[in-house]
């Protein structure tokens, strides 16, 4: 169902580029945006995990050193069919993780110290499976798409804006009409990016929910992460992040204060909702298997893996 939104969302997005570039400038408007876009988040995907990792100063850390960390991560890969990540800690008393990478050769999880003193092994096994499922899901792939689309609608916004404010755009052949399609084009700069941020964050919030469940399935006990969710939403205020807002999507959860309204502009789905989700969830029967066996098969096969 997640799946199915993300694709309605970007297509959605794809959608208000056509009109909006037809609107402006026509084909060879839409095209310009396109590849304008294109170029500027090209570097993104392919340096973002570094530069996002040294953002936070995040240290790759070695199984001597962490050695129940890596036992966990390299557990839960073997589990969800994905080669080992990369492991790095972050120094942050903030509780939170993030995962990151083009794609699972070159994927990296990243745990600040704070979420490693917080939870206790089911929990951290949850959160981990949860940054694990990002990466199995290509959610770094999809949130590449989405702000390649984003970028497009917003240089075609800002486009329309300095031609609404040079006198140019349609109608212009009459006084009356060409006053109106000036306010048009300004009217349409402002609500294009709007909707276009909307989309974005709807479709990092589906991608969330997608991830709960697949870590989930990759555990077998959907408990853990929502213990671990409960916590983070209780602590996580307490000892803020200093986290840059254009990488806040990244995190497990939002690092960034709430305020009334944030829900509405959040890359996050309501804490609330995503562990009452869990906690009706189970894992998806294989077939030959009823749905109770296939769920305590999993359940036990992994946990005891990870429990030792």
């Amino acid at each position: 169902m997640n799946s199915m939104k993300t694709a309605f969302l970007l297509g959605l997005m794809t959608a208000l580029i056509v009109w909006l570039g037809d609107l402006f400038g026509g084909r060879q408007g839409m095209v310009l945006a396109f590849i304008l876009a294109m170029g500027m988040n090209f570097f993104s995907y392919w340096y973002s995990d570094k530069m996002v990792l040294a953002m936070y100063r995040a240290r790759q850390v070695s199984p001597g050193e962490y050695p129940e960390l890596h036992e966990i991560v390299r557990t839960l890969a073997q589990r969800a069919g994905l080669p080992m990540p990369k492991v790095y800690v972050i120094p942050e008393e903030s509780p939170n993780a993030f995962a990151t990478g083009r794609n699972p050769d070159h994927a990296a999880v990243a745990v600040t110290s704070g979420l490693l003193k917080l939870m206790d092994r089911e929990e951290l096994a949850g959160v981990l499976a949860h940054e694990m499922a990002h990466v199995r899901n290509r959610d770094i792939l999809i949130g590449s798409i989405a702000a390649t689309l984003a970028g497009a609608i917003m240089i075609l916004a800002n486009m329309a804006r300095w031609t609404a404010f040079l006198g140019g755009g349609y109608g212009s052949g009459d006084d009356e009409e060409g006053g109106l399609g000036i306010v048009g084009l300004l009217v349409m700069s402002l609500l294009a990016p709007l909707a276009a941020m909307l989309i974005q964050m709807a479709i990092s919030r589906s991608r969330e929910f997608q991830a709960d469940a697949t870590g989930a399935s990759f555990v077998g006990r959907p408990e853990g992460l929502a213990r671990a969710l409960e916590k983070l939403g209780a602590y996580s205020g307490r000892v803020p992040l200093r986290a840059n807002p254009q990488t806040a999507h990244m995190f497990i959860v939002n690092p960034l204060a709430a305020g009334k309204l944030a829900h509405l502009f959040s890359t996050h789905p309501p804490l609330e909702e995503r562990v009452a989700r869990l906690r009706g969830y189970r894992p998806p029967p294989i077939a030959g298997r009823s749905a109770e066996a296939q769920g305590r098969r999993q359940a036990e096969e992994v946990w005891r893996n990870l429990t030792g």
